[in-house]
């Protein structure tokens, strides 16, 4: 018995896992990852590199980040305390979704997480204070493919739920799509 639904979104590949839980008076148990159950939905990469990150203020905005090839990699991203607007924007090359997002509501409640395929750019905005995050990522980081895209950009014109109040300096200075702008080769 699989301890996950897996809801496939709208963008090719992208999709929704939800934990289900095991629940008895002393609280619950919930699988973040079995490598046979995400096997049966085509995700056969190991697991090589776990992140976990704290965002303190309700508006702020982290992303949005990707990693090209040779090291782009799938996420998995979880809320582990708090909710968040979590984003991911399709950017592969010849994609009938090129430069289309999508936008899910995870939480600590909801037990949501989205699985993001390679070739999307990911980020999120916290909707309460002191939002914590789990990413299981495929692929280890390396600065040298690391790319990005600014968060304002009104070619994607993503629908952020609340004004943006928090965003780094880095984030802030993220290219906007360009005339250049192909996409992502995988």
């Amino acid at each position: 018995m699989s301890r996950f639904d897996f809801i496939p979104i709208p963008l090719i590949g992208l999709m929704l896992v939800q934990r289900k839980t095991i629940e008895d008076q002393r609280g619950f148990l919930s699988r973040f990852y079995c490598a046979e159950d995400f096997l049966t939905h085509g995700i056969n990469k190991p697991i090589a590199q776990i992140n976990h990150t704290l965002t303190r203020k309700k508006g702020a905005v982290r992303g949005l980040h990707f990693q090209r090839p040779p090291h782009a990699e799938i996420k998995m991203v979880s809320c582990l305390r708090g909710e968040i607007f979590d984003v991911a924007v399709d950017l592969r090359r010849n994609s009938a979704t090129f430069l289309h997002w999508h936008g899910e509501i995870l939480s600590a409640a909801n037990r949501n997480s989205l699985l993001i395929p390679e070739g999307y750019a990911h980020g999120f905005q916290a909707l309460t204070e002191d939002c914590e995050l789990i990413y299981l990522h495929t692929a280890t980081y390396h600065p040298e493919t690391e790319g990005a895209l600014n968060v304002a950009d009104p070619k994607l014109n993503i629908a952020w739920p609340v004004p943006i109040h928090d965003l780094s300096e880095r984030d802030r200075n993220h290219p906007f799509i360009n005339s250049e702008f192909q996409g992502i080769a995988l």
